[in-house]
C-alpha cells in the first residue's frame, strides 16, 4: 500500500447494543472537520438493532466494519483488536454511547504533531444524559483535586502526572476525549483485557509512565453520555470497581514514588472505595479477600480503618438498641422523682417515645 493512502487517524468504534445512540455517534465522526481518517467500526455480536444501523455506512469508502460472531465479553478486548486493525499514526477510540463536538480531531491532532513526546492528549468533556441533555462539565468530580486544573489547557509531564494525580484517581474521565499515538499504545501492551472498569485508567497510566509527555485542552469537545446500561454502571452494580480500583493504584505505585502526602491522602479517599465492599455479604468472600490484600499492599494503616469502620456500623445498632429498649424507659419511669428534685428538663407534658 502506498504511504500516501495510509490515514493520520484511525477512529475505532466499538458497538454492544448501543442501537439508541449509533447513527449520532458515527455521524459526529464523518463530519469532522480534520478528515484524514479511516473508520473502523467494531460490533460485539449485539442483539439490538446495532449492525442493520452500521451497515447503512457501508458505502462510505473511509469506513471497514467487523462483526463478531461471539460476545468478547470485554470492552478492552474491542480495544485491542481495534487499534491491531488500525493503519494510522494515531488513534481515537470514540465509543459508541458518545458523541463529539465536529472539531475535535482538528483541535487534537495537531498537538500530538508538534511534540513527538506527546503520547496522547484529551479535551474536556460533557456530561449528557440518555436523552441529550447536558448537565454540566464532567470534570466537576475532580474539583477535590485541583478547582481549576481541568478548566483550562496544559501539558505536561506524564510520569510526573502520575505522582500527582493518575496514581490515586483516573483523571481522563473518558476515552472518547483522548486521541493517542498507536506505536506507545502498542508498546506498553494495549489495554489490560483482565480489566472490566479500570482498562481505561491503567492503559492511560501506563502510556504516561513511558516518560514522554501528556497535553489537554480546556474546549469541551466531547460528549459522554450517562446511562444505565453504561459499563460504569454495570461495574458498580456488580462490586467490581473496588477490586479493580486498588489494583490499578497498587500497579501504579509499583512504577512511581507518589509525595507521601499525597499518599496519604489517596489511602484516606480510596478508603470509601473498598471498604464497605469487603464488609458487604453481596460480593464472594474470595473477592473481598483480594480485595483486603491490596489495600493492605496500599494502605499502611488499611485494617486499622476496616476496624474502625466496622465497629461503628456494628455499635450504631446496638447503641439504639440500648437507648429504645432500656434508657428511654428508664427515664420515663423516673419522670416523677426527676420532676420532684427539679432534674427535669423541657416540657414536662412530654414523654420520652420511640
Amino acid at each position: 500500500m502506498n504511504n500516501l493512502d495510509i490515514p493520520k487517524v484511525s477512529v475505532v468504534i466499538p458497538n454492544y447494543n448501543h442501537a439508541r445512540f449509533l447513527r449520532r455517534r458515527i455521524d459526529s465522526v464523518l463530519r469532522q472537520t480534520f478528515q484524514d481518517f479511516e473508520l473502523i467500526l467494531l460490533d460485539d455480536c449485539s442483539t439490538d438493532e446495532s449492525r442493520s444501523i452500521l451497515c447503512e455506512y457501508t458505502g462510505d469508502p473511509r469506513v471497514r466494519m467487523i462483526f463478531n460472531e461471539k460476545n468478547s465479553g470485554s470492552t478492552f478486548k474491542q480495544w485491542n483488536k481495534g487499534v491491531g486493525l488500525a493503519r494510522g499514526e494515531y488513534v481515537w477510540i470514540a465509543e459508541s454511547d458518545d458523541y463529539a463536538d465536529e472539531r475535535l480531531l482538528e483541535k487534537l491532532v495537531p498537538i500530538l504533531g508538534s511534540d513527538r513526546r506527546a503520547v496522547f492528549t484529551y479535551c474536556r468533556s460533557w456530561r449528557v444524559s440518555a436523552n441529550d441533555e447536558i448537565s454540566g462539565y464532567l470534570d466537576l468530580c475532580l474539583s477535590d483535586l485541583d478547582p481549576r486544573r481541568w478548566t483550562s489547557g496544559f501539558w505536561a509531564d506524564g510520569r510526573e502526572e502520575c505522582r500527582r494525580y493518575l496514581f490515586g484517581r483516573n483523571t481522563v474521565l473518558n476515552a472518547s476525549s483522548v486521541v493517542f499515538r498507536r506505536e506507545v499504545y502498542q508498546q506498553v501492551g494495549g489495554a489490560d483485557e483482565s480489566l472490566v472498569y479500570c482498562g481505561d485508567w491503567k492503559t492511560w497510566a501506563a502510556m504516561a509512565l513511558t516518560g514522554g509527555k501528556i497535553a489537554y485542552v480546556g474546549e469541551a469537545l466531547n460528549f459522554y453520555r450517562i446511562h444505565n446500561m453504561s459499563v460504569t454502571a454495570k461495574s458498580q452494580r456488580l462490586g467490581i470497581e473496588p477490586g479493580e480500583y486498588l489494583r490499578v493504584i497498587r500497579w501504579i505505585l509499583e512504577k512511581i514514588t507518589p509525595v507521601e502526602a499525597t499518599r496519604n491522602q489517596v489511602c484516606e479517599n480510596v478508603f470509601h472505595v473498598w471498604g464497605s465492599a469487603v464488609l458487604s455479604s453481596r460480593i464472594p468472600l474470595s473477592y473481598r479477600w483480594k480485595i483486603l490484600k491490596d489495600a493492605c499492599a496500599i494502605d499502611h494503616h488499611a485494617l486499622r480503618r476496616l476496624l474502625k469502620y466496622a465497629f461503628a456500623r456494628i455499635s450504631a445498632p446496638i447503641r439504639r438498641t440500648i437507648r429504645v429498649r432500656f434508657w428511654h424507659p428508664l427515664l420515663n419511669f423516673t419522670r416523677p422523682v426527676r420532676h420532684a428534685l427539679g432534674l427535669r428538663r423541657g416540657n414536662d407534658s412530654l414523654r420520652i417515645t420511640k
